[in-house]
């Protein structure tokens, strides 16, 4: 009988549940005292308020990866390509007008009415799965170069897709997923060093044209990014042989577009060590650090200033156990499949975290990427959650093959 309950229980990893248990925990919390600060807010409908819709965004997820748990990942292999192919017609659907529906200026998500999807969310999972399953070939086909293009092709679709929204954060993510996944796989490793050289001096050539090129001269990006980089990397936005009026008009337009990071900062250094207690954030309760901002892609501000550094540290802490004990998974599994599985998903988190926490205290642009099941939205929870899920999945058939 003990041998029984132990092997019933080595099918679940509950460490990584541990984690991710946490992290829903704080938060729930947290978009609750970033959103329950106005008398609005307090007087809404309960079925409106956003910590209750992600109690909702929760269990939709959970549900999902507790139904994909329960289906071997090499039978979910078998329809990677499908999936990926539908999630590329949603990424086409959402930029026809009328379709797709605009918002901030982009045109990422398709309205259903109750619900709007993101299909840049979706694509990366799709993303993994297909590039898993394409890679999963012996180590004499990952050396022909054919091998290599098809699977460079399968990221680069959708990354320009993504681009074209315009959702250049979604588009980056991409990027170290499929380069960590082809490199797992055995791809060359003198492919992988030409493609991040290439890609390298193309990064350095972008910055360089829109930091010292003259306008006329600079490669066509997005208004919305330009500015961003210039505030990264604290250019000025007065053009040269500016009038005094244009002038005034360029500082103010640096001052509102720094503005969300300059309040970032300021959260998280004022929140000490211990912090400022939990819902008496004044960045927050008093507006300072913006409304529309603090739930989604700026809540580890809030996390930062009501619990300050040891707050920080326990958020840190859990993403670090759900990284490493994907890591550990990556490196029991047996077949190649369910190894580049769990390293595509462990990529994917990653990037998530690092890019959204290095926005938060200004060591990464600011991208609109979201905190994984801490920021508040339906379509990133969903996919973090399922991403658990397919980490459990490997974890629970990795001695099967």
């Amino acid at each position: 009988m003990i041998a029984l309950g132990q092997e019933r229980q080595s099918k679940i990893d509950w460490l990584l549940l541990a984690a991710l248990a946490g992290l829903m925990t704080i938060g729930l919390a947290f978009i609750y005292s970033a959103t329950m600060v106005t008398e609005a807010a307090q007087t809404a409908p309960w079925y409106r308020q956003r910590w209750i819709l992600q109690i909702v965004w929760y269990l939709a997820g959970i549900s999902a990866a507790v139904i994909l748990c329960l289906i071997d990942y090499h039978i979910l292999a078998r329809w990677s390509f499908v999936a990926y192919w539908v999630t590329i017609l949603f990424l086409l659907a959402v930029l026809i007008p009328g379709v797709g529906a605009m918002r901030f200026g982009a045109r990422r998500w398709i309205d259903l009415g109750f619900f709007q999807i993101q299909p840049s969310e979706f694509v990366k999972l799709s993303f993994i799965f297909a590039q898993a399953h394409f890679l999963s070939r012996p180590a004499d086909e990952l050396r022909l170069p054919i091998v290599f293009w098809k699977a460079l092709g399968m990221l680069g679709l959708p990354f320009v897709l993504v681009m074209k929204e315009p959702d250049l954060g979604s588009a980056l993510i991409l990027i170290p997923i499929g380069l960590t996944m082809m490199f797992a796989a055995g791809v060359p490793i003198r492919y992988l060093r030409n493609l991040v050289i290439g890609a390298g001096l193309l990064v350095v050539l972008i910055l360089v044209d829109v930091l010292f090129a003259p306008p006329n001269w600079q490669i066509k990006l997005e208004d919305y990014q330009k500015r961003r980089l210039l505030v990264y990397f604290g250019r000025d936005f007065v053009p040269p042989n500016a009038t005094p009026a244009e002038r005034a008009e360029a500082r103010r337009a640096q001052r509102n577009y720094s503005y969300n990071v300059d309040q970032a900062m300021i959260s998280v250094g004022s929140g000490g060590v211990f912090g400022k207690g939990w819902g008496k954030g004044t960045q927050n309760a008093l507006g300072y650090l913006p409304r529309a901002v603090a739930h989604n892609d700026f809540i580890f501000s809030v996390i930062a200033e009501e619990k300050g550094f040891l707050g920080s540290v326990v958020v840190i802490a859990l993403y670090s156990i759900v990284l490493f004990t994907g890591i550990r998974i990556a490196g029991q599994t047996r077949d190649r499949l369910g190894k580049l599985l769990a390293v595509g998903v462990v990529a994917m988190l990653f990037s998530h975290v690092f890019i959204n926490i290095g926005m938060n205290i200004r060591l990464m642009p600011v991208t609109g990427v979201p905190l994984p099941l801490l920021s508040y939205g339906g379509s990133s929870v969903l996919c973090s959650l399922i991403a658990a899920g397919i980490l459990q999945n490997v974890y629970i058939y990795r001695r099967s093959y």
